[in-house]
Formats: C-alpha cells, structure tokens, sequence
C-alpha cells in the first residue's frame, strides 16, 4: 500500500455501512459462514488489487444488502453520509432487480452489467465473483451447478474483468480452471456424487 492509499483509507468511515451489513449476518452461505463475512471478503479482494475508491469500497460492504435483506430501506443508505447517494447507486446497478414477486433472471441480470454497467459496477462484481468462486467447492454443490456456475463465470464475468481489470481477470481464469479441473476430478473418481 502507497502513501496515498493509506491516506485515502485512514480518511474513508466505513462504520456506518458496516453497521448495515450487519444485516448480513442471519443470511446463511452453503460454503458455512454468512454474507456478512462474504462482503468483507469481497472489500479485501478489491484492497488486495488497490482500490480505494470510498463509493467502491463502501458498496462492496453492503453489495448483497437489498438481495438479502427485506428491511433495509434506499433511504438508510442514500442518508449514510456525502457518499450515500452514490453507493446507492452502485449497490443497485449490481442487484438484481424485481418483477413481482420474481427476481430478474440472472443471465439477463449479468448481461445489464455488462452492457450497461459502469466500470465500478463490473469491478465490484468481478471482486464479487472471485470470492464466489473460492467459495464453490465440489464437495459442497453438486456438480450441475459447479458446472452452470463456471459456464456462467466464463461467459459474463470474465469479459467484464477483460474490459476492467487484466489481474482480475487473470485471477478469474486460473479459478475457474482450477474449479474445472477439480470438477473433472470428482466426476472421475467420485462417480456417485450428485450429479
């Protein structure tokens, strides 16, 4: 971390979107754990590749808020504080957005941040993606959905980083190959397990 890195995080007040988060903590995650601690993982990942962006980082803590959470209100957020309004913004370019009673399909979904999506939204869900995708174990999903999520991953989220970020990108392939080759593993040796 340079000097103006460190300037720019001792300045930047994170605890009141920590704070929201919170809300994050009863919402269970099928790798253990909750999505409170994925939105943390998802902060380090973008400090880990040096930004600092305040509107970024306090997105990432709160990304999965509105999916997740029924009783948080835009206003709680857009209120926060100066950057309120464009954390808003940016956490909802990367949520899915509701019909109904029926969230927009997720292909559709991925597909409005790639086309449309501004470049902290495709750089917060790329940050997103390879927490996911740490997080995808074969012994955890079954292997359709392993295989759906790769599929997914190549087709949306490695553009995306291609267009963004080239260290993102090169960390997504070599996750993907290696959740791949794991997958191929598991096919041949454990046949039994749910398909």
């Amino acid at each position: 971390m340079d000097n103006i890195e460190k300037a720019r995080l001792a300045n930047m007040v994170l605890a009141p979107y920590i704070q929201k988060a919170t809300a994050l903590q009863g919402k269970f995650r099928y790798v253990g754990g909750n999505q409170f601690r994925h939105a943390f993982s998802t902060l380090a990942i973008l400090m880990d590749y040096h930004y600092f962006d305040p509107v970024l980082l306090k997105a990432s803590v709160i990304h999965d808020v509105f999916e997740d959470v029924q009783f948080v209100l835009p206003n709680e957020i857009i209120y926060l504080d100066e950057d309120g309004s464009k954390v808003y913004e940016l956490v909802m370019e990367v949520t899915r957005r509701k019909t109904g009673d029926k969230n927009e399909p997720k292909d559709v979904f991925l597909k409005r941040i790639l086309t449309e999506g501004s470049k902290n939204a495709k750089i917060l869900k790329c940050a997103d993606r390879i927490s996911n995708l740490t997080d995808l174990h074969n012994d955890i999903f079954n292997k359709s959905y392993v295989r759906k999520y790769i599929n997914e991953s190549k087709k949306w989220i490695l553009p995306m980083a291609k267009e963004v970020d080239q260290n993102m990108l090169f960390e997504l392939k070599d996750i993907i190959h290696r959740r791949e080759e794991n997958l191929k593993f598991y096919t041949q040796f454990w046949p039994l397990r749910k398909k």
